[in-house]
């Protein structure tokens, strides 16, 4: 092992890894989640004297990337990975569009070239700032040892600075290997909950309009900000039902709510729809109404006022006319609005119960018809993805994270939640798959080496199985759920749905099949030392995913899922 640090008269001196670690150390970073090469070699050999640094090991970068994405969202402070060089830069770029489209604070770092030769276009070299820049806050490489305590520190802080994200530093194999005698100081306070202005006009236009005419929209920021709690109360005010975002990130508010009434459809036109019976929309965070496919007008009826509240004033009047949003911590600024709006909404207060109790009564019926749908098909030969939904819910419980990927089921899975935990749920918001295995993992160590669940379509699984065995190697107890249908299903739901497409009308789908050959997933999660099983009837679901859930470790268990 190489020195790391020496004592000289003028204080400790000790190479830049050291330096790098002894930052981590008083930031309170637990993991580095990382892929190692040559460039990162000083790090790794300066891990051996920080024992209470521990490496993640990820077998491919998208993977570590997802990893440290799961584990930030789950503690709720920023996640540090390492990659290696430009193609490890390159292969974790799907995942970090994610984490950037997610806003999860991220400090991104990744080994550079010895900066001696870099004119001499060595193997691995490439430019890292600019391949980073696309999918980060900034982008920067460090030049000096004496640098690391400052770029650091301003990453951290910038990470979870509004709006949060991912931030990038390169760091050349040299810099990493200089000795320096830099004092690395002490990590700031910021204190980030400010509280908006404008609340008092903002209660007395929410609390003129008619009771059950405004609808509120719980977006990711709310998770973030940790304020299902306030939102909850913000609703039983004014007897507003709390829709989700359309595609989501989180879903931050307790599914067992008898507000809560799902999350919105992913097109303009289902969306109008859905909020056509409302005057206003009050919008918590940003980014709630994200489309997929084009259709027609727009995600808002034209007679449906926006107000909205967000940390990110970029956020504020984007796309929608709005007659008052307004700037601040959404946890912060809801618990000083809410005197406000049990003070406007007083004389009303009958009516505003009645709202409520009417949001409640529908949100039941529209369980129960299809908790009823699930049960009138209790032996069907093939299982739904309904079915599947529904059983695979009520084995994992109210209580144990949720980390979904399995776009088949998805929607079905969000319908059958019943939980007082505003956490249990997490979802593929960037849409690049390869995620959701991974982000599981991390999820876990986020939570304290808890129980997670982590739902994937087979397509999806394909992206990053390497999280098998990490899973395994860290002795994790994660339990990985192939939704099978042996098919790129949600692709042919799209081509469905126009009419215009020739596969549709012919039933045939170039390249869309996972068939010949099939892939054995069952052997794929025993050769990264998961153990396995294989479901095809529903009936067995529940109790094969019960006896997972009971094991220490990590498991895989494989449904077969209609296609088509």
């Amino acid at each position: 092992m190489a020195v790391t640090s020496v004592d000289t008269a003028g204080g400790k001196t000790r190479r830049g890894a050291a330096v790098l670690l002894e930052v981590l150390r008083s930031e309170g970073v637990e993991y580095i989640f990382g892929n190692p090469g040559t460039t990162e070699l000083p790090l790794i050999d300066a891990l051996l004297e920080v024992p209470n640094v521990h490496y993640v090991l990820g077998l491919q970068e998208a993977s570590v990337v997802a990893m440290a994405d799961g584990y930030a969202q789950a503690a709720r402070k920023p996640g540090f990975l390492n990659l290696h060089t430009a193609g490890g830069l390159g292969h974790g770029m799907g995942n970090l569009l994610n984490a950037s489209v997610s806003q999860t604070p991220l400090v991104v770092t990744a080994g550079q070239q010895d900066s001696r030769h870099t004119i001499s276009d060595p193997l691995l070299f490439g430019d890292l700032v600019q391949i980073a820049r696309p999918a980060v806050k900034w982008a920067q490489e460090v030049a000096h040892a004496d640098q690391l305590p400052v770029l650091l520190r301003r990453a951290f802080h910038d990470s979870t600075a509004a709006p949060t994200g991912p931030v990038f530093l390169s760091l050349p194999m040299d810099v990493m290997e200089e000795m320096s005698s830099v004092d690395i100081g002490e990590p700031s306070t910021i204190n980030r909950q400010a509280v908006a202005g404008g609340l008092p006009e903002l209660a007395q236009a929410l609390t003129a309009l008619r009771p059950g005419k405004v609808a509120i929209i719980a977006g990711d920021e709310v998770y973030a900000s940790d304020a299902a709690a306030e939102v909850a109360a913000v609703a039983e005010c004014l007897g507003a039902p709390v829709y989700g975002s359309s595609w989501p990130s989180r879903i931050p508010f307790a599914t067992a709510h008898p507000l809560w009434c799902g999350n919105l459809p992913t097109q303009a036109t289902a969306i109008a729809e859905k909020l056509s019976g409302y005057d206003a929309i009050f919008a918590l965070g940003g980014k709630s109404l994200i489309t997929i496919l084009y259709t027609e007008g727009p995600a808002l009826p034209p007679s449906c006022a926006v107000y909205q509240m967000s940390s990110d004033v970029r956020d504020l009047g984007r796309t929608f006319w709005t007659p008052l949003s307004v700037v601040g911590d959404i946890r912060a600024s809801l618990q000083a609005l809410l005197p406000m709006l049990q003070k406007a909404a007083a004389p009303q207060r009958a009516a505003y119960a009645a709202s409520g109790q009417k949001v409640a009564e529908a949100r039941r019926a529209q369980r129960a018809q299809a908790v009823a749908e699930v049960l009138a098909h209790p032996a069907d030969a093939v299982i739904s993805p309904r079915v599947a939904a529904w059983e695979v819910v009520r084995a994992i419980g109210p209580d144990i994270a949720i980390v979904d990927e399995a776009i088949a089921t998805s929607s079905d899975v969000r319908l059958f939640l019943e939980s007082a935990w505003p956490a249990q749920y997490s979802f593929l918001r960037g849409g690049a798959l390869g995620w959701g295995m991974p982000a599981a993992v991390g999820a876990s160590l986020g939570l304290g080496r808890d129980r997670v669940v982590s739902l994937v379509g087979d397509g999806a699984a394909l992206y990053s199985p390497q999280a098998l065995w990490t899973a395994a190697h860290e002795k994790l107890p994660v339990t990985f759920v192939v939704m099978n249908n042996r098919e790129y299903n949600v692709l042919k739901n799209f081509m469905r749905q126009q009419n215009n497409y020739i596969s549709a009308q012919e039933g045939t789908y170039p390249a869309m099949d996972i068939v010949d050959p099939q892939i054995d997933y069952q052997a794929l999660a025993r050769s990264m030392g998961v153990p396995s099983s294989r479901v095809t009837r529903a009936a067995d679901i529940a109790p094969t995913l019960e006896a997972a859930l009971a094991t220490d470790g990590p498991a895989l268990v494989e449904i077969m899922i209609a296609a088509g």
